[in-house]
């Protein structure tokens, strides 16, 4: 046999070094950015750049006038962004340049001061790599008033129920798609509205609305949009989603107690959620042990106070489509944590499903599953209407007698034949002698 003269472990060195130059080019590589999107929300907004992979990058502020400016190390921009609507947004414009030959800088001329923050995110779904900045509007920004009612809180006058309408995900979170492309996002937002507009003509009853837009809300941020609104109760609307694209039907979730018990200990934790922490109780006074009684007690009502509304909805829910479970479920969900107000999480049905996809695009499904979500809303406070609310204090009642009209009834209590219809469950307008009518109180 012939020798080539050459040793096997030459070459293997020589693939190490290859290998190792491989990598370090890669790692040197420039990373690009190949598109910014942005979503603006009345209290922050939101950019994120679309990066080719992970880039190192500082973030600051600079005044008169009021700028962020974003270095990227060794990274260029593929094109310069189009398409952004700054109209809505602390952003007035948006200008690049480079910076020491390999770096790029963008800078976010604002209308405003803002508190910016910046993390990366890795790939995920239809994501790849991604810089986002965060930018908190500083301006103040009173708390939203319900028609008043603060004030009747304060002087001890009647008010309105307050009903907190939250359309899940937005923004850069779009949630679960289906087949045809719909994004839970926009469905949701759509159900949401209808439900607002529904409430809205509810004698003693007031939407008030979590997310208005298309933009990113983090999940606690809604829970405590919902306390600074002194809610009566969190909806949280949703739109399921499954790897198998038979899986159908309407799901109602409350929140497990495993996730309370955990929620406790982080609200315990916190000295500065004790005061006014459970229905206008202090915690602050109290001792360890009491505390924990106290904030176990508002949970546990909580709890079925949940579950009873999520019974009541998931039963109206049935008469509009296909039930996933016939009873209310149970989880850890973030959004349902708040320790004194019923939340219930409402899976309208399955997006991953084509036929199910193709109702929650509808606008009439849309507004079927509202009604639904109402009657059974409706029905519970009929029940357990909070103290010092208008429906507490109760309606008349008028028993029908011979040749009355639920137009002349209506004219009469000075109350609108809709509303009739609505506090009574009445189809149409037909009575019969002896039928009990409740009034609702306007």
């Amino acid at each position: 046999m012939i020798s080539s003269g050459r040793k096997p472990g030459l070459r293997v060195f020589v693939l190490f070094l290859l290998s190792i130059m491989v990598l370090l080019s890669a790692g040197t590589q420039a990373a690009t950015v190949d598109e910014v999107r942005m979503w603006a929300g009345p209290e922050n907004t939101r950019l994120v750049f679309d990066i080719s992979h992970p880039v190192e990058h500082s973030v600051f502020m600079l005044r008169s006038p009021n700028r962020v400016v974003i270095d990227l190390k060794n990274a260029r921009l593929r094109q310069l962004p189009h398409g952004l609507d700054f109209s809505k947004s602390v952003v007035s414009k948006l200008r690049s340049a480079k910076r020491n030959r390999n770096d790029l800088r963008m800078v976010l001329d604002l209308k405003g001061k803002v508190r910016p923050q910046s993390f990366l995110l890795k790939p995920t779904k239809q994501y790849g790599h991604r810089l986002v900045i965060d930018l908190s509007d500083t301006r103040v920004k009173a708390v939203p008033k319900v028609a008043g009612n603060n004030a009747n809180r304060s002087k001890g006058a009647p008010r309105d129920v307050i009903i907190a309408i939250d359309a899940g995900h937005g923004g850069d979170d779009p949630g679960a798609s289906g087949p045809r492309g719909t994004r839970e996002k926009h469905v949701v937002l759509a159900i949401a509205r209808q439900l607002e507009r529904l409430i809205k003509s509810e004698p003693g009853m007031q939407p008030v609305m979590i997310r208005t837009g298309d933009y990113y809300l983090g999940l606690r941020k809604r829970m405590e949009k919902a306390r600074e609104m002194q809610a009566d109760l969190f909806i949280s609307i949703h739109a399921d989603a499954f790897r198998n694209g038979r899986a159908s039907g309407s799901s109602v979730y409350v929140l497990s107690q495993n996730g309370a018990t955990s929620e406790a200990a982080q609200w315990l934790a916190k000295s500065e959620n004790n005061a006014d922490l459970i229905g206008g109780v202090s915690l602050d006074d109290k001792d360890d042990l009491l505390r924990s009684v106290l904030l176990d007690l508002s949970q546990n009502a909580t709890i079925a106070a949940s579950l009873d509304v999520g019974s009541s909805v998931l039963k109206e829910l049935g008469g509009v489509g296909k039930l996933h479970k016939k009873r209310v479920e149970q989880a850890g969900f973030a959004v349902l944590k708040s320790p004194d107000i019923p939340s219930i999480l409402v899976e309208t049905g399955y997006i991953s499903n084509k036929r199910e996809e193709r109702k929650l695009r509808d606008k009439a499904y849309q507004r079927k599953l509202a009604v639904a979500m109402l009657n059974g809303v409706r029905r519970y406070f009929m029940q357990n209407a909070p103290p010092g609310t208008r429906l507490a204090m109760g309606g008349q009642k008028h028993v029908i007698r011979r040749g009355e009209t639920l137009s002349g009834i209506a004219q009469r209590y000075r109350v609108t034949q809709v509303a009739l219809r609505n506090v009574n469950r009445l189809s149409n307008s037909q009575l019969k002698v002896g039928q009990v009518l409740r009034i609702p109180v306007l």
